[in-house]
């Protein structure tokens, strides 16, 4: 099979790998708890990726467990492709909002429909931040020396999260604000 560069989701479910081998269902749970809040993976792309990595020598697939599960485990050639594509600078980020869409088109949109919207999403986003102080709390209290890395990704998710609420409380009423 000819060389691919990995694409995001593919190296991914990689990186997840090198913790020991995992049945797509349990890469999809684990991508939903670990990357969930701000990467987003589909069941379908990571079974369609098992199968192109199986193919491509980046994974073995074992027998089929209970329920038709099937575990991956990581081969060397997959370690590889990995340690290139996360050794590789990382491209710009996107934001995929749909709260921003909704609001940049507002106009069209009744204000009491509008701040309805906002306020579910600003109860997403409270909620998100209530978690993510829970973990960091636990993570921190720990006499373990926490993941240097999971901690810079939480507490990015903290800043996030505070930036987010921050804006919503400047949201003019118009926009569907409280306008405090």
């Amino acid at each position: 099979m000819p060389e691919r560069r990995l694409n995001a989701t593919a190296a991914s479910l990689l990186g997840f790998l090198h913790e020991g081998s995992m049945t797509g269902w349990d890469l999809v749970a684990t991508a939903e708890t670990l990357i969930g809040d701000f990467w987003s993976l589909t069941r379908s792309q990571v079974y369609r990726e098992l199968a192109t990595m199986a193919e491509g020598g980046l994974v073995t697939a074992g027998p089929l467990g209970p329920r038709d599960r099937r575990p991956y485990a990581i081969t060397e050639e997959g370690r590889a492709a990995f340690l290139e594509w996360v050794g590789r600078e990382p491209g710009p980020e996107s934001i995929r909002f749909p709260l921003l869409l909704t609001i940049v088109f507002g106009r069209h949109v009744p204000v009491d429909r509008l701040g309805g919207f906002v306020e579910r999403h600003r109860a997403v986003h409270e909620e998100r931040l209530a978690g993510y102080r829970r973990l960091h709390a636990d993570l921190t209290s720990s006499d373990a020396q926490p993941d240097a890395y999971g901690l810079a990704t939480l507490e990015f998710g903290l800043n996030y999260e505070k930036a987010v609420l921050d804006w919503f409380d400047g949201l003019a009423p118009e926009a569907g604000g409280r306008g405090e």
